[in-house]
């Protein structure tokens, strides 16, 4: 290796490929129990719970959610509406509305406004990992935030979910949610 720019990069890349090899795949999930089917627990009205913490680990912001969904077969797949109204601790309030299609077993699209593209979103044993890009509005800017979000249902009316922000790569905090179904 010649210069120093060289080496530094080399290193950038052995950090990036050892995270992306040590992070978890659904499919070790399989045999988690009890078993999430997202057309059953996204049925209904779901309250949620949450926070936003930045890299530091610091609370900037709260919230709740009432979730509202339904599903129809549409041209033989599953195809859920999840209606999300977030109320954040300043008085704000935001909508999503979630268009989720199941491809295949374990494998979901997801579409909303403000998700730049398609959620890429699988499946197994009592876990859901969503990949997905957002629209994020900050200070009257938006900027594109990837997320790597991960549900684990623990009870048949309780899911958690930690979601993970970045921007080329950077870290820029988390999601916590807690949801319960009504």
């Amino acid at each position: 290796m010649k210069s120093p720019f060289t080496r530094l990069m080399f290193i950038i890349f052995c950090g990036a490929l050892l995270v992306s090899c040590s992070s978890p795949q659904v499919s070790q999930y399989a045999a988690e129990k009890p078993a999430l089917d997202l057309s059953e627990y996204f049925s209904g009205a779901i309250d949620a719970y949450g926070i936003f913490t930045d890299r530091s680990g610091e609370v900037k912001k709260r919230f709740t959610v009432l979730i509202k969904a339904n599903w129809t077969i549409v041209e033989g797949k599953k195809v859920g509406t999840l209606d999300e109204r977030f109320e954040y601790s300043d008085g704000t309030k935001q909508t999503r509305i979630w268009t989720l299609t199941e491809q295949s077993p374990g494998n979901y699209i997801g579409r909303a406004d403000d998700v730049v593209g398609d959620a890429q979103g699988q499946l197994a044993g009592n876990a859901l990992n969503w990949t997905y890009t957002l629209a994020l509005p900050v200070d009257g800017a938006i900027y594109n935030v990837q997320f790597n979000d991960w549900m684990y249902l623990i009870t048949p009316k309780v899911m958690l979910n930690k979601a993970k922000m970045s921007k080329f790569g950077i870290d820029l905090g988390e999601v916590t949610l807690s949801f319960y179904k009504r």
